[in-house]
């Protein structure tokens, strides 16, 4: 694999509960890419400190292969935040 979609949930201001923002990261280290993926989440609200609704706050949802990143545009090393809706095109094939 050469990267990972990864889940973290946010607790921002303008929502009453955290939610699941998504994240595709171009490493292939999965420990690594959840870290990452936290770092970035944490500049856009405050990660949830727990599990919320028996949801952990931060999960690797699913690998990215080579050629979904080669076709999403995602370099090794970069980060994109996907927003809190699902991102059906990085988990398709």
């Amino acid at each position: 694999m050469a990267g990972w979609l990864i889940g973290v949930l946010l607790e921002t201001a303008d929502q009453p509960a955290p939610l699941l923002h998504y994240f595709a990261v171009g490493h292939a280290d999965q420990g690594k890419s959840e870290w990452t993926a936290v770092d970035h989440a944490g500049r856009q609200g405050h990660v949830a400190s727990g599990p919320v609704r028996g949801e952990e706050p931060v999960r690797a949802i699913r690998p990215l292969t080579p050629q979904k990143m080669k076709t999403l545009g995602l370099a090794p090393g970069e980060v994109r935040a996907l927003g809190w809706r699902h991102p059906r095109r990085w988990l398709t094939g």
